[in-house]
């Protein structure tokens, strides 16, 4: 029976069981949207990635990401993962540099490779831009189950972010208020703005106080729905989560480098790299990275 071979990794971690679950699909060709769709129904987790021959013969692959219930234009660990999996297939030698087609544009990723996991970075194809939000910064964490005193700290306000996902940013005290979080969807429906005609823009929970002290920012996402579930490592929340930290912290110019904790609540720890290049006070270029592990393989004979 014909086939098609898939992976299954573990992004943004070194460790086998931990970081944000992924399943990639190869040899893609011929799959339309509606089946590869079905198929990301069926594995089921946050996204899926579908592997397709470039549109440009310069690039290495054409690659559409699925939730299990819609299509996505851009994901942060779908494309760690699938440049990190793409250069362990293709064997030795093929680390360093190419671009994956996203349908949010050419995505330019490097893969580097030592003893332990390889590790995948990517520019933002699409710098994060603020977006207005009307809804009431003390309703936002009501719909958290947070009180008044545990939103914000220091100038760092609620805010609302694209670079391609949009996600409410909400800055907590400390972690105890970041574990304290739980998402109210009817609450949050009300208030949140939509991402799209029935899906709404996520909350994304940050906090200075982190576990390990190696990172800058320990963050949380839920994706509100019915019912909603929490992602551990989230790379498009992380682009989006930028443009706060620019506008917020007002970096020097000059390379800044972040690590951001996520997962830890839900058992499945990750870390996510941020690194931000500033000219004149303003975020000129960005990068996501971090390490990928694969977990399992076969094949789908659908």
């Amino acid at each position: 029976m014909h086939g098609r071979n898939y992976l299954i990794y573990d992004v943004f971690t070194a460790d086998r069981l931990a970081g944000n679950p992924l399943a990639i699909v190869l040899d893609c060709e011929g799959l339309d949207l509606a089946a590869m769709q079905r198929i990301a129904r069926e594995f089921n987790l946050s996204e899926s990635v579908f592997v397709l021959p470039p549109e440009d013969p310069k690039h290495r692959a054409r690659i559409r990401i699925f939730t299990p219930d819609y299509e996505m234009p851009f994901a942060g660990h779908p494309t760690v993962g699938t440049a990190v999996a793409l250069a362990e297939a293709a064997g030795k030698g093929t680390d360093g540099i190419f671009v994956l087609e996203e349908n949010i544009g050419p995505v330019r990723c490097a893969v580097s490779r030592g003893q332990g996991a390889a590790f995948a970075e990517f520019d933002l194809a699409k710098l994060p831009e603020q977006l207005g939000l009307s809804a009431d910064p003390m309703a936002v964490g009501a719909a958290l189950g947070l009180d008044p005193h545990e939103i914000g700290f220091e100038n760092h306000r609620v805010s609302f972010w694209s670079a391609g996902v949009p996600y409410v940013t909400i800055p907590v005290k400390n972690l105890k208020a970041a574990e304290k979080a739980r998402l109210d969807n009817q609450a949050w429906a009300e208030l949140a703005p939509k991402k799209s005609e029935w899906a709404f823009a996520s909350p994304y929970l940050y906090c200075r106080e982190t576990t390990d002290r190696a990172n800058a920012f320990h963050v949380r996402m839920i994706v509100p729905g019915n019912p909603s579930y929490e992602d551990p490592a989230t790379g498009s929340a992380a682009a989006a989560f930028a443009g706060a930290i620019v506008h917020f912290d007002r970096p020097r110019d000059g390379l800044s480098r972040f690590w951001i904790e996520q997962g830890v609540e839900m058992g499945r720890p990750s870390r996510i790299r941020l690194e931000m290049d500033i000219e004149s006070g303003k975020l000129a270029a960005a990068r996501i990275g971090g390490e990928a592990v694969k977990v399992a393989e076969g094949r789908l004979f659908a």
